[in-house]
């Protein structure tokens, strides 16, 4: 009887915290385990499927938040709140449905961001390189991508009258916010001056004009992100660095052309004048807060003309979505989380991978999952890796220790507990530093690899997708990666009668 009642307390405080993920805390007993288990099971078995039609489809993506960076993230979020990292739930842990997905490429066993997004958002995987064209185009193939051009799911929600947003925290013109609304046999082709001069005499244009002329970029009611140099003229400098100016060879300027193209609509470069916009009554937002990315989560409040954050421009859209007759789609990326991946910098990608889960709150706050299919996902992982053996409870950016003492490898020196497999954390002809050395949990800090590269490559393994709203029950098992967007378009088709 005393077990009992011991177990109830116990289920309780497992409840309170499965709703709770701040109030974490490391279980201690037997008991205490069963019932932080029990409670999750209650919790999956309430969670009954919505099938029906998806008003508004949310599709978050982590650029090369591979599962590695999840779980690191998630400790990292925990012990930032002082709380049981390692049992932490973050809001994204929260969502009803999981399924891993394969993230290989048309030509590539590993694949770069460009084919990954189209794949999500046109239902058909393609080359590494080409974002919006089929696989039968060659990288930097203009004629051929011409011919084999993909709809994507924006086009059609904007056909089914639904308004569209594109948020990243990347340049507006980089593969995945491109995949929305531009098709390119380059990637890299964002401004007109990247183009081949064979590109441009065959009539190719560049990303930044798809989205300001193009069928689905001139419709778009909502772009917040970074890559204001690829729409200024190369004579016109940058509103908020003196120094730097646009890269535009053809001396169009495209936030002014967009203006014209939308008199009632605002532009805005700064946090400042973010903040002014009268989101009820603006029927169209473009912001453009830094000529090149923008900076990382953890660098944001050192900016000098203020950005918001991914949490803050998500806000925002859905409040000026949500309001619109037939309902919205919205893509918000953590574009940086993969940059910082490159740079071999661990914790820049673990503070912009919480950054995103702070924005998937907020979408799961504002909306109703009985007719939102809020749908969070990566494009690819990365080397990165979560190994040594640390306690529990040990800082996952710091040297692994476990009992107290810290472990060593053969060399006699410490290691971190997150590192890569390349990248440019690895020494060439000489001895690798002792991490018990340095501080491994500085902001610059880049961890070890093993393979010296100047930037740490992609990896190639299974990414998570987790759903919750309508039709998120399809989100199961092991699927493609183009799968997804069949599921978001049967979502907003709506269950079929029989």
């Amino acid at each position: 009887m005393v077990a009992a009642r011991r177990l109830a307390r116990s289920s309780v405080l497992a409840l309170l915290i499965a709703a709770s993920p701040a109030l974490a805390q490391h279980a201690t007993t037997t008991d205490a385990y069963r019932a932080q288990a029990m409670a999750e099971l209650e919790r999956i078995k309430a969670d009954a499927p919505v099938v029906g039609k998806a008003r508004n489809i949310i599709l978050f993506i982590g650029d090369g938040m591979g599962v590695s960076t999840l779980t690191a993230a998630r400790i990292h979020q925990g012990q930032r709140q002082g709380v049981d990292g390692e049992s932490f739930v973050p809001t994204m842990d929260r969502l009803s449905s999981t399924a891993l997905v394969k993230t290989y490429s048309h030509d590539g066993q590993v694949s770069d961001s460009a084919p990954t997004a189209t794949a999500i958002l046109t239902g058909v995987k393609t080359r590494n390189g080409v974002i919006g064209v089929g696989p039968e185009v060659p990288e930097n193939d203009c004629a051929a991508s011409k011919a084999h051009r993909l709809p994507s799911l924006f086009g059609f929600a904007q056909g089914q009258g639904m308004a569209t947003g594109v948020i990243s925290t990347a340049r507006i013109t980089h593969a995945t916010p491109a995949a929305t609304y531009a098709h390119t046999a380059q990637r890299d082709w964002e401004a007109d001056g990247d183009l081949t001069a064979d590109a441009r005499a065959q009539g190719c244009i560049d990303i930044a004009r798809q989205m300001v002329e193009g069928d689905v970029g001139s419709r778009l009611d909502l772009i917040l992100g970074g890559g204001r140099a690829n729409f200024l003229p190369n004579t016109a400098r940058d509103p908020e660095y003196a120094t730097l100016m646009g890269k535009r060879t053809d001396r169009k300027d495209l936030t002014k052309a967009w203006q014209r193209r939308n008199p009632r609509g605002a532009y805005v470069w700064n946090s400042a004048d973010f903040a002014k916009v009268d989101l009820t009554r603006t029927p169209r937002l473009l912001g453009l807060f830094e000529p090149d990315h923008m900076q990382y989560e953890a660098d944001r409040a050192k900016d000098a003309g203020g950005e918001p954050s991914l949490a803050d421009m998500t806000r925002s859209a859905i409040t000026m979505l949500g309001s619109r007759d037939k309902g919205y789609v919205l893509l918000v990326e953590a574009g940086r989380i993969d940059h910082a991946h490159h740079a071999g910098n661990a914790r820049r990608a673990l503070e912009d991978t919480i950054a995103l889960d702070e924005a998937v709150k907020v979408a799961m706050d504002m909306t109703d999952r009985t007719d939102t299919l809020v749908l969070v996902t990566a494009d690819h992982s990365h080397t990165f890796a979560i190994s040594g053996y640390p306690g529990r409870g040990n800082p996952i950016l710091g040297a692994v220790t476990n009992g107290g003492q810290a472990l060593k490898a053969k060399d006699g020196k410490g290691y971190t507990t997150l590192g890569y497999a390349n990248g440019p954390g690895a020494t060439i002809d000489t001895p690798r530093a002792d991490p018990l050395q340095t501080d491994t949990t500085a902001l610059d800090y880049r961890q070890q690899a093993l393979v010296p590269l100047g930037s740490e490559t992609h990896g190639g393994d299974d990414v998570l997708a987790r759903a919750s709203g309508p039709m998120a029950h399809l989100v199961k098992g092991t699927i493609e990666q183009h799968s997804l967007y069949y599921i978001m378009r049967d979502a907003l088709a709506g269950p079929t009668v029989e």
